[in-house]
């Protein structure tokens, strides 16, 4: 086949949902992975649909058609696949028609909502990466009312603890007795951010929900809500 049409093994088995492309990079190393029978040794190798790729003896499928869903994460579900302290997992409540799926980036144990779930690894890879300069966009409840001065100040880009945070804007969107609901958005979310600059501020965070990732929302979803993305909506995104 002509070398356009091949691509290096690595972003392949991504695709066909075999493991993350450093995964892969490793399962290589290893000697787990076979192209024509004999051991891939460089993850620079190409590869094309029509040649046999096995994983441990096991043969490996095609890549099947790209597609990616909604996802409304419930609270108390980690997203890694297996977790070492037994808690229950995003992949333990998703709907068992669903292919096997990867997670576009991630939601901590205690936050809730927008969760893209794709079964394309390296479509979840692009998506997530902070050079999509995606937004996400987040309904964040926090002890007491942040004054407008500090929200402003946020736009500068905190530094917590040693650690310099990108921009983020903040907006009240309702005041209550004891705290108040703010609209977050920022592009590049470190782990645990939001809840790591609030906390220095004095305003610890109670709840937080992702409403919005890049061109996704919520929109109707309730809590474990699944719903696919169209395929016309999908090609948009995969440039």
């Amino acid at each position: 086949m002509p070398k356009s049409e091949a691509e290096r093994i690595a972003k392949y088995l991504a695709r066909a949902g075999v493991a993350s492309r450093r995964e892969v990079e490793r399962m290589i190393a290893a000697g787990r992975i076979a192209l024509e029978g004999r051991a891939v040794t460089t993850p620079a190798t190409f590869v094309t649909p029509d040649q046999r790729i096995t994983v441990d003896g096991k043969p490996v499928a095609a890549p099947a058609q790209t597609r990616l869903w909604r996802y409304y994460k419930p609270r108390g579900l980690v997203t890694t696949a297996r977790d070492p302290q037994g808690r229950p997992t995003v992949f333990d409540h998703l709907p068992k028609s669903l292919p096997r799926v990867v997670t576009v980036g991630r939601l901590d144990l205690d936050s809730e909502g927008l969760l893209l779930l794709t079964n394309d690894g390296a479509l979840a890879r692009q998506l997530e990466l902070p050079a999509s300069g995606w937004e996400r966009r987040y309904r964040v409840r926090v002890r007491g009312c942040p004054s407008k001065e500090v929200l402003a100040a946020l736009k500068r880009g905190p530094v917590v603890a040693g650690t310099r945070y990108g921009p983020i804007e903040a907006a009240l969107e309702r005041k209550m007795p004891g705290n108040s609901w703010l609209i977050v958005t920022l592009r590049e979310g470190k782990n645990r951010e939001i809840r790591h600059v609030f906390e220095h501020l004095g305003h610890s965070v109670s709840r937080l929900i992702r409403v919005g990732f890049g061109p996704f929302d919520l929109r109707a979803l309730e809590p474990g809500g699944v719903a696919e993305v169209a395929a016309s909506a999908l090609e948009k995104v995969k440039g």
